[in-house]
């Protein structure tokens, strides 16, 4: 058993999954936490393999005794990220649970049991409207009234809180997944609210060089693996999901300016991977009559190859290769569609979904991290889930900067 420093504060990760706060936390400070906790013993093995000098509790957070748990040691960072689903509008007008809700209560027990020096907490931006239910469904006029409870209660502990949204992609990750989050600190220094790294390409910030560009989803795609035709398959697309496939290519490659091209070096290994020589007619049956006239500004290259993101959820037709990653959910609801062409008309069409070592570095996680823990939906899951890690290391660098390093053995690296 590692010998404990009783002298160096520690870090604890409660609900920790499959480690995206604790990747972060990592990214910043070059040490994996100290403690992590999940139920989910898929979720601990995937944690195990990617932050191995963790002490890990494979438990409810409520089964696990904080005092026991840090055995004398002080805590520096505590970091809480309970489950969302009942606080998001994402679930729709189904019951919510009070006992799911219920779960960021689990701060205060820590609050009180071992006073953590700061308090982290991450959710959906609907958290702040926390009240109280009635069969099932938030009580309109009580919106929020049991957020303020929560916050007076560790304002009364003595701690400062603050809380704000922030988005992924303005820390680095090509997501653009928005994020609700608190600070609690009790040891009298200012909470900080990390400055934004990358902005929108336009901005007059970016074009000044003081901001990064945000990273585009196209970056995460591996062109390495193709993209089968629709055309002659076994089990034909379902009408939505070509209709789906029409109105983005109407959006994002025919009445686009700038559509996004596949990059040069990609497209002859990813054209053979696909390409299988369609009639015209089979494309028109998609009502797509109009030649792709808009990609031929870099010259009449055979062969040419533009894509966009067809989108399974939310409103809209998709998204451009050109912006970040729309929210990761935890369901397969990417998909790739790429378009050859001969600079003149659509030759073929192609589509499959995003990988979950794709949605992996799209959520901001390193390139090394180890993912394939489990079935792919598991996987997926997993991702949907997650902190950002771009998050977590830019609160921990703004808030803890006596923890920090210069580099650790995680730095983010998106597929080329």
């Amino acid at each position: 058993m590692k010998q404990l420093d009783l002298f160096r504060e520690i870090i604890v990760d409660n609900f920790a999954g499959g480690g995206g706060a604790s990747t972060g936390i990592e990214m910043a400070t070059g040490l994996s936490v100290d403690i992590a906790i999940n139920h989910d013993p898929a979720a601990i093995a995937m944690h195990k393999l990617n932050h191995p000098d963790t002490e890990h509790y494979c438990e409810s957070v409520w089964d696990v005794d904080p005092k026991l748990a840090c055995r004398g040691r002080k805590v520096g960072l505590a970091w809480f990220s309970p489950d969302c689903t009942h606080h998001s509008k994402a679930k729709g007008g189904k019951p919510v649970k009070q006992e799911i809700r219920g779960l960021a209560w689990i701060a205060v027990k820590w609050a009180l049991a071992v006073k953590p020096r700061v308090i982290m907490l991450e959710n959906v931006e609907e958290f702040k409207d926390w009240g109280p239910l009635e069969h099932g469904k938030p009580i309109k006029e009580l919106k929020g009234i049991t957020f303020n409870s929560f916050v007076k209660c560790l304002e009364a502990l003595g701690y400062e809180v603050q809380f704000r949204e922030l988005q992924a992609c303005d820390y680095g990750a090509p997501t653009i997944r928005k994020r609700f989050f608190m600070i609690a600190r009790s040891d009298g220094r200012p909470i900080i609210w990390p400055e934004p790294t990358h902005g929108n390409p336009n901005s007059i910030l970016v074009k000044r060089g003081k901001l990064e560009p945000w990273n585009p989803s196209g970056d995460i795609i591996d062109w390495s693996i193709g993209v089968p035709s629709i055309f002659g398959r076994k089990r034909p697309l379902v009408k939505n999901t070509l209709n789906r496939i029409e109105r983005g290519m109407e959006k994002f490659v025919i009445n686009a300016e700038d559509p996004y091209i596949v990059p040069e070096k990609h497209q002859a290994a990813f054209l053979i991977s696909y390409y299988t020589e369609q009639s015209d007619k089979e494309v028109r049956g998609l009502s797509l009559h109009s030649p792709l006239h808009t990609i031929t500004a870099g010259g009449n290259r055979f062969g040419l190859v533009t894509a966009f993101l067809t989108k399974y959820y939310g409103q809209g037709v998709g998204q451009s290769l050109k912006e970040p990653l729309h929210t990761i959910t935890t369901k397969d609801r990417f998909g790739l569609v790429a378009i050859k062409s001969d600079g003149y008309a659509i030759k073929d069409i192609g589509l499959r979904m995003l990988q979950p070592h794709e949605l992996f570095l799209g959520q901001g996680f390193p390139s090394n991290y180890i993912y394939n823990i489990g079935k792919k939906t598991d996987q997926i899951r997993r991702v949907g889930n997650s902190v950002p890690p771009p998050f977590a290391e830019a609160l921990v660098r703004a808030n803890l900067p006596e923890y920090c390093v210069e580099y650790s053995r995680y730095k983010p690296a998106l597929a080329n």
